[in-house]
């Protein structure tokens, strides 16, 4: 297993787009994760990062590394996102290479924190996240936030 950066492999892009849009995306929303994608690509800014878990070269899971996660917390930032691993590949504990490069990119862009917003209750505090509080999203939901240093 290998966790490719879009930002640092470009050709990945479109594939990535593709991948992100069939997993996280509305038809509402599949402008955003195009438009993010690709201009992730050129930004000089350490953020948004976009990541492809590969096995070979199979797509197996993604996460994003962004300035906010549709949530109302915008004090709060990095925020890892989208995080999917495929069914087959569960319980494998794959997720957390995506989660320990969002931790090494974030803190190599100079922050000491990491944030997530989820549902998800006893997944992520395996790798070291710890619930903080609530959110708000602008569609009238609200999501567990948690928190984890670098």
């Amino acid at each position: 297993m290998k966790v490719l950066s879009v930002k640092q492999n470009p050709e990945y892009m479109k594939r990535a787009i593709t991948y992100f849009q069939s997993k996280w995306a509305s038809e509402q929303s599949m402008k955003v994760y195009e438009d993010c994608i690709a201009h992730c690509i050129t930004s000089p800014n350490p953020l948004p990062q976009w990541y492809l878990l590969m096995d070979d070269d199979k797509i197996i899971g993604c996460a994003g590394l962004i300035t906010n996660d549709f949530i109302s917390r915008m004090d709060l930032y990095p925020w890892v996102c989208a995080v999917y691993i495929e069914e087959e590949y569960r319980g494998n504990n794959y997720s957390s290479i995506l989660l320990e490069r969002a931790k090494n990119d974030a803190k190599a862009g100079g922050f000491s924190n990491l944030y997530l917003c989820t549902d998800h209750i006893g997944l992520y505090e395996k790798y070291g996240f710890e619930h903080i509080g609530t959110g708000y999203h602008p569609w009238g939901e609200s999501s567990r936030i948690y928190e984890v240093a670098l």
